[in-house]
């Protein structure tokens, strides 16, 4: 970093010698630089060298939603004494998080951008959900940052044996991911927590009643976040956080804390479904056929591998299902795609009516 970047106001929020060098070309232009922080109905606020300002982002607003400026991202603002003051335009992202707006559309939404670590939690308030923490480390993947499980309120689980046997479970779901166990209300595991994500920005996940608000709370040393109880019947909460905030932590770095998230749908994950299955696509690569779709297929790696105890049936049907889902997203813009998934689709149900005739054949 350069002596100029390491003195830099927005040192704290994230800035470096890298972000200057892409900032020159707006500076040589008057403007500011600044850090997205919030953003609201066409207006964001934008944290400066001089402050937090307000300023319109009637200058960016493109046709594709995955460019709107969004919390993190490092903007170029009009200079004080412009009023209003406009956002002209914000550098190129080193990360995104994205998300599929609908199942029935295929346009994604972009939640945080320029993220280091994305914090993935998971309540133990209730029963284990790991097919859904498996779709957010896809995600989570996907976007370049490095994903961190923290399963929250463990405080409700007093039993270590009990614990320890959770972290396992979520563990075998993450691969090559932290999984550490935290209670905000005590501050157990916090500091193991703030080590690892470091002094960059994090991003915080998870469904409503998950406790990102109390443990956005912990991490910043403030209750910055609405907190509300969840329904003790089901962990759910109601949306207490209901824009994305990027909050300083303190001891270095900053967190953006979303909404709570009920419907996450992949958008384009195809490399964050392999990281996050990695163990099955290792099997595949040992499959007699490339193309091996892992269910009746002779000489298929994965198949032996279920037969044999080693691989999970229920990790198997939860990769064969985000595949899918990827598969389906990424075909509502390909036209070839979507051909050749309606070939597969029919050559299934050919072998399935087939193999169905055989099997009459014999009884008959």
């Amino acid at each position: 970093m350069s002596p100029s970047s390491s003195s830099h106001p927005l040192v704290p929020y994230g800035w470096d010698a890298d972000w200057e060098t892409a900032f020159a070309p707006y500076a040589d232009q008057g403007l500011v630089a600044g850090r997205v922080v919030r953003v609201d109905r066409g207006l964001c606020d934008v944290v400066t060298p001089g402050g937090t300002v307000r300023a319109d982002t009637e200058f960016v607003v493109p046709r594709d939603p995955m460019k709107v400026v969004c919390t993190g991202d490092w903007a170029a603002v009009d200079p004080e004494g412009a009023s209003p003051r406009y956002v002209r335009a914000y550098l190129p992202r080193r990360t995104a998080f994205v998300r599929s707006t609908s199942s029935k559309r295929s346009d994604g939404q972009i939640l945080a951008a320029n993220v280091d670590h994305a914090v993935v939690a998971v309540s133990l308030a209730v029963e284990l959900d790991l097919g859904r923490a498996e779709r957010f480390l896809a995600l989570a993947w996907e976007s370049g940052a490095q994903p961190v499980v923290v399963l929250s309120k463990a405080d409700l689980v007093p039993d270590p044996a009990t614990l320890a046997h959770l972290v396992q479970d979520v563990g075998t779901a993450a691969p090559g991911v932290p999984v550490l166990t935290v209670s905000a209300l005590h501050g157990d595991g916090l500091d193991v927590l703030r080590a690892l994500i470091g002094t960059g920005t994090a991003v915080l996940l998870g469904q409503s009643g998950a406790g990102k608000s109390t443990l956005a709370n912990a991490l910043v040393g403030a209750d910055v976040m609405d907190v509300r109880a969840a329904r003790d019947v089901d962990g759910k909460g109601r949306h207490t956080t209901t824009t994305r905030n990027l909050l300083p932590l303190t001891g270095g770095g900053v967190l953006i804390d979303t909404p709570g998230l009920r419907g996450v749908g992949l958008y384009d994950a195809e490399s964050g479904v392999g990281q996050v299955f990695s163990e099955i696509e290792e099997l595949a690569a040992r499959c007699r056929f490339h193309d091996c779709s892992h269910e009746s297929e002779p000489g298929c790696a994965v198949a032996a591998a279920v037969a044999l105890g080693e691989l999970p049936v229920r990790r198997l049907e939860s990769y064969r299902k985000l595949v899918r889902e990827n598969q389906w997203i990424v075909a509502k813009t390909d036209a070839r795609l979507r051909a050749e998934i309606r070939k597969d689709w029919k050559r299934k149900g050919a072998e399935g009516r087939a193999a169905m005739q055989a099997k009459r054949g014999r009884w008959a």
